[in-house]
């Protein structure tokens, strides 16, 4: 396998055979306020230093392909990377692939990106999933998507705006307990905020996976909102870059 030579924090999925990681913000090409590892080509970046960063991206994976993106838009369409034609960029928010060292990938600033991988390795996607397109059903589409059952599949959370930074409205809270009911109660928290409250977007994540019986899930830990010397966090800079989180199946 080809060393990963960008910063990145390693997917801890637990499926051998499949590769995946979240991308931090360093060693790209982009200035300020996308300094500088930034591969989001629709927030006001140079386009060349776009291409640049995604061209860094697809030298560091195995077999030197390029990831297959999304444009995204807090929806819940999935797509089947290997049914898209060269270059095509789709409009969906998740995105998998059955295929030996065929890359898939999705862009966050806050957003929760999660890495679903079958048991068996036979196939693995890359969900982007905020606060709508959780309460849509992001996660329940992906599923139902991928080949096969997904029983005993296994899943990672990168990085993502965590419970200390993420301040919503009460409705907000209320999409998701007429969506998903008193369990995600515990997600939620009084800010300092009248009427707001704090969010738990990886715990909401887990609990809807745990009730489509996924248990195996980790979870970096990390909050992008927190760390700006690290992570991009639109909830914190506004105008401000996108992180990668790629995954992919390796070749034999």
């Amino acid at each position: 396998m080809t060393p990963v030579s960008m910063n990145v924090i390693q997917a801890d999925v637990g499926v051998a055979g499949i590769h995946a990681f979240t991308t931090l913000r360093a060693k790209g090409t982009s200035d300020a306020p996308f300094q500088s590892l930034n591969f989001g080509d629709h927030v006001g970046d140079d386009p060349q230093k776009v291409k640049f960063n995604r061209d860094i991206l697809r030298d560091s994976l195995p077999g030197n392909v390029p990831p297959r993106w999304l444009q995204q838009i807090h929806g819940v369409d999935v797509v089947a990377a290997h049914s898209l034609a060269e270059g095509e960029v789709p409009v969906a928010d998740a995105i998998w692939t059955d295929r030996p060292g065929m890359a898939v990938a999705v862009m966050t600033a806050d957003c929760l990106p999660i890495v679903l991988a079958g048991l068996h390795s036979d196939w693995v996607a890359i969900v982007h999933a905020g606060w709508r397109g959780l309460a849509a059903g992001v996660i329940e589409a992906t599923l139902a998507a991928v080949p096969g059952s997904f029983e005993g599949a296994r899943a990672w959370f990168g990085p993502a705006i965590g419970p200390c930074c993420f301040e919503v409205g009460a409705e907000v809270r209320a999409t998701f307990l007429e969506r998903f009911g008193a369990t995600v109660t515990g997600c939620f928290s009084s800010a300092d905020s009248s009427g707001k409250y704090l969010a738990d977007l990886a715990g909401m994540a887990a609990l809807r996976l745990h009730d489509l019986g996924i248990n195996k899930v980790s979870h970096s830990g990390r909050c992008t909102a927190c760390e700006s010397q690290n992570f991009f966090s639109y909830r914190r800079d506004g105008i401000t870059g996108r992180m990668a989180t790629v995954g992919m199946i390796l070749p034999q």
